[in-house]
């Protein structure tokens, strides 16, 4: 099962009822309404709650048992601290994230281009929340962010974010699919020296397309590369390093999580620039290869760091076809 067909949609469907009630009653009966709706979610989506567990049990596994057992309740609690990012959300666009401590680790690399107004790619994951680090760069013209999405679902979420502050600038691309012109934007933007993100733990949308069968002659089957992530193979999208090729810049990992005082930003260089063969396309997998494993490490290690904060509730191990080109 893809995740775009696990039903975002309906998740954030409901959510302008409960904008409502922040801007009307605040934080506290806002995050109380929100737990009875994540008890819903978590008790009718057994997919969902599978995923968890499964994430959970792997974790569990591969950290030596330092990380939380897979139980129904660490598993409810996994669901509850994806909550907990919505309210950041709000309160980012809300401006009351303004006086919280963070921490950045690894920017001296990153920063070092603003002089030289050399832009970046910075390949995130659905780990910890992305809105911190936007909210970080909001009063910082020299530091702004083009964050690439990948569904419709996020963009009418971030509508819903504007309505909360007009004034808020939210530089999102949608690249469902992906066209020249998209392409020409974010190279103009990396030209000028601004920062590009996008998400490297999800497969491409359209391979949830209906009647799409994987084969050894399928698109899809060349847009993902199987590596080892949490004791078992798992795909990624090869678009991420494709992207980095084409707009010839720096690219780092970016990783943001949430701590009880705080939250914290993490990024790693990843390559100067990432070049692959230019006659022959089919070597283009192994010449992503060795950034997909420095990837996949980094995120291994956020995620026991942060076990409840790696946000992907749909089945990640269950593999798109039995021909994918794996890294060795």
């Amino acid at each position: 099962m893809h995740w775009a067909s696990i039903g975002e949609a309906g998740f954030v469907g409901g959510m302008r009822f409960l904008f409502g009630v922040y801007r009307l009653c605040g934080p506290w009966p806002f995050r109380g309404l929100l737990f009875f709706v994540i008890l819903w979610f978590f008790v009718r989506r057994r997919v969902a709650r599978r995923a968890s567990l499964e994430y959970l049990r792997r974790l569990y596994e591969t950290s030596g048992g330092a990380t939380p057992p897979p139980t129904l309740w660490n598993s409810f609690r996994h669901f509850l601290s994806f909550a907990e990012t919505i309210l950041d959300k709000l309160r980012a666009h809300d401006a009351q994230l303004d006086a919280m401590p963070y921490h950045a680790e690894g920017a001296e690399a990153l920063l070092a281009l603003i002089p030289e107004k050399r832009g970046a790619l910075m390949i995130t994951a659905h780990l910890g929340n992305l809105e911190l680090c936007r909210h970080l760069t909001r009063n910082r013209p020299h530091m702004r962010l083009t964050v690439l999405v990948h569904t419709r679902h996020a963009e009418r979420f971030n509508q819903m974010l504007r309505a909360l502050n007009p004034e808020e600038d939210i530089d999102l691309i949608q690249v469902e699919t992906f066209d020249p012109v998209t392409a020409m934007r974010l190279s103009e933007r990396i030209a000028a020296g601004g920062f590009v993100v996008i998400a490297g733990d999800r497969v491409p949308v359209r391979l949830a397309e209906k009647g799409a069968k994987p084969s050894p002659n399928n698109r899809s089957e060349a847009a993902t590369l199987a590596h080892p992530f949490l004791g078992a193979e798992a795909h990624f999208p090869i678009g991420p390093y494709l992207l980095a090729a084409a707009l010839g810049c720096p690219v780092f990992t970016l990783f943001s999580a949430r701590h009880a005082d705080g939250f914290s930003i993490t990024l790693r260089p990843l390559a100067e620039r990432i070049v692959l063969p230019r006659s022959q396309k089919n070597l283009h997998h192994e010449a992503i290869a060795p950034y997909l494993r420095d990837y996949v490490a980094a995120l291994s290690e956020e995620c026991q760091k942060h076990p409840l904060q790696w946000f992907n509730f749909f089945p990640f191990w269950q593999a798109l076809n039995e021909n994918a080109p794996e890294t060795k």
